[in-house]
């Protein structure tokens, strides 16, 4: 259901976790930033007490980075306990409405409240095998549109996982007046450079029923401290606050992430590391019989495969010590999709290598025999 499980890929592949070479799990392969290792280190003496409770300096932090009053920004433990309190809101209304082929933790927390759900399928996931069939964000939002229901909710998230695709800030925003509660996953948006970004943040302050749910664990590579936030309005918020049990996020992971956020230059060096070793591991890819990669806006590729990727995960694990992330989970996608993180160029290059190999063997077995 998630990706970056090394015990079970180093049980696979007869190899301790730390051999494994894993590109199951979107996180940037840039950091930790020094700047929230030498956080941690310092704020190892403040174990011995509580952590605030209402998180001040972590909630004043966010609030000088994305230029909003305190009152609006909830920081949790990872975003996906945000997403539980989400999913209780959304369990309230009548039905919501979720983009599939969907994260799987967004079943899980919708189900832990038992919500209504009508899965909308994204466009583009047939059985041809070229990106050309992936379909325009505009056309998937535009059905949406014909589906508004004041009474229900909707779930989405942007840039899309697993497919990459980015929706436009400018074609978000007729929906929102057309639901009840509109809850938006922008974990991945900060790998774009705010340039090009589309998140809907700034409208929080002008519509009432949206929430944006963001992770700083994938930007900043620290998803063993488990941090996100979540920005609503204030009311929202302390009815949420109201929910869960105290002290949900730690002292270290508020330290680190306090760090992280000022660091201008760490952000820097991501944005320019992704543009150039995403275009190369779109590339390679490319380049290689049976796979066909989409096109993506985020940190990860979602590819089509021609072969069994079950078949193919496991080769490249018992051979290459490398791990990618299968799609059976996603009941739209199946055997015939696999995702891979954007990595180094050199570690993308391995991955390349790999694949090659694996995909020579698998040619040459099924190759047929000469007269």
């Amino acid at each position: 259901m998630h990706g970056g499980n090394l015990v079970w890929a180093a049980t696979l592949a007869g190899c301790s976790p730390s051999a494994i070479l894993d590109f199951s799990a979107s996180i940037n392969p840039l950091g930790p930033p020094q700047s929230a290792l030498d956080a941690l280190q310092v704020s190892i003496p403040d174990l011995r007490n509580y952590p605030d409770p209402d998180y001040r300096a972590l909630r004043q932090a966010l609030s000088q980075h994305h230029d909003l009053p305190i009152e609006w920004i909830l920081p949790g433990n990872g975003s996906a306990e945000l997403l539980t309190w989400a999913s209780r809101e959304l369990a309230t209304l009548p039905l919501t409405y979720l983009l599939t082929p969907a994260f799987g933790d967004y079943f899980r927390a919708l189900k832990a409240f038992n919500a209504p759900l009508q899965l909308q399928p994204l466009s583009g996931f047939d059985d041809r095998p070229t990106p050309a069939n992936a379909a325009s964000p505009l056309d998937d939002l535009a059905q949406l549109a014909q589906l508004a229901n004041p009474t229900a909710g909707l779930l989405i998230n942007n840039p899309h996982n697993p497919s990459g695709r980015l929706f436009s800030a400018e074609a978000i925003l007729p929906l929102l007046p057309q639901f009840k509660l509109v809850v938006i996953d922008e974990a991945f948006m900060d790998f774009l450079p705010p340039s090009t970004q589309q998140s809907l943040i700034d409208a929080v302050v002008d519509y009432p029923n949206l929430v944006i749910l963001r992770s700083l664990t994938k930007f900043y590579s620290l998803p063993g401290l488990r941090l996100g936030y979540a920005i609503a309005h204030p009311d929202r918020l302390q009815q949420w606050q109201q929910w869960r049990d105290p002290w949900s996020v730690n002292t270290l992971a508020a330290a680190a992430a306090i760090a992280a956020l000022q660091d201008t230059a760490f952000q820097q060096k991501t944005w320019d590391w992704l543009a150039e070793a995403r275009s190369q591991l779109v590339a390679g890819l490319a380049q290689l019989p049976h796979l066909f990669p989409l096109p993506s806006s985020a940190n990860f590729l979602l590819v089509r495969c021609q072969i069994s990727v079950t078949a193919l995960q496991q080769q490249l694990l018992t051979q290459h010590q490398i791990l990618i992330r299968d799609c059976v989970s996603f009941p739209e996608l199946g055997d015939g999709y696999f995702r891979v993180a954007v990595r180094t160029v050199a570690e993308n290059q391995r991955l390349i290598d790999g694949l090659a190999q694996v995909l020579s063997q698998h040619l040459s077995q099924h190759l047929p025999q000469q007269p």
